[in-house]
């Protein structure tokens, strides 16, 4: 199992990183608190000028939570595409917050479970084509009762799914993104 140290992350916002094609213009349109949308006027290798919209999100961890014979999941209904997904705990990264930290918190507002042991398997970037947004997959593991805080806008029930059966059950429509990458990254380190 990888274990990057995810309090020194190398990501930093694309507003500060140095472009390869120049900036002519860049302008946010609209900023709704939770994230800001707009676009750049950009330069491209031909001379030509393109908008390129985007939508600035803060990051977010995803938390692959293990018993040792189950995984833990969040069954939620999401208003955006009017659909309820099976999930795992996932959530926003506060500021000052390592990956790591953000998702022991998640992981015990969302489940009510605390873990004891807790991994970094990857940071990555999400949607690059439009979406401005790093996530990081957490495992964590040595789940002891904690307690239960969710937010105003969470309506979660909590399922346990056997670690078997996790992908399986993670493909079956609707299936999500974050919740298959997650998934897929500890197949790959060997932790499902």
């Amino acid at each position: 199992m990888s274990t990057p140290d995810d309090d020194a992350r190398s990501s930093r916002s694309a507003a500060d990183r140095d472009p390869e094609w120049p900036i002519e213009e860049s302008v946010t349109e609209y900023e709704t608190g939770w994230y800001d949308g707009g676009y750049d006027l950009v330069e491209q290798p031909d001379g030509s000028q393109k908008r390129y919209y985007w939508a600035d999100l803060p990051p977010a961890v995803v938390v692959v939570a293990s018993t040792g014979e189950s995984i833990l999941f969040v069954e939620q209904y999401r208003p955006a595409i009017r659909e309820t997904h099976l999930e795992l705990p996932a959530g926003i990264v506060e500021d000052g917050e390592s990956y790591t930290n953000a998702a022991a918190r998640e992981l015990e507002e969302e489940t009510g479970f605390r873990p004891t042991s807790l991994a970094l398997l990857q940071e990555y970037r999400v949607a690059t084509g439009v979406l401005r947004h790093d996530r990081g997959v957490v495992y964590a593991e040595g789940l002891e009762l904690g307690e239960r805080e969710l937010d105003n806008n969470e309506f979660l029930e909590v399922v346990t799914v056997p670690i078997e059966e996790t992908l399986e059950r993670a493909r079956e429509h609707p299936a999500n993104d974050s919740t298959l990458s997650a998934l897929l990254l500890a197949r790959e380190d060997g932790l499902l």
